[in-house]
């Protein structure tokens, strides 16, 4: 399969992104650049408690790679 489909949908949507005016709502992009955080605390603190498998990640989790820094090339 050649690659036309694939080009003209490209072109199709680089047109449309260049001539279309789409109103930029700056206050959002402007907290999204500040790094303001749209989550409350609380809701971050509920997610980390609802952590089932967190116990178990931490268990089985190597930070060391178990191959003795060589690699097996073959």
């Amino acid at each position: 399969m050649g690659r036309g489909r694939a080009k003209a949908k490209q072109t199709k949507v680089a047109r449309d992104l260049k001539y279309r005016s789409y109103s930029t709502d700056f206050s959002s992009l402007e907290r999204e650049l500040r790094g303001e955080d749209s989550v409350e605390p609380e809701e971050i603190e509920e997610q980390v408690e609802d952590d089932q498998y967190g116990d178990l990640a931490s268990r089985y989790s190597d930070d060391e790679d178990d191959s003795g820094g060589f690699r097996r090339i073959g």
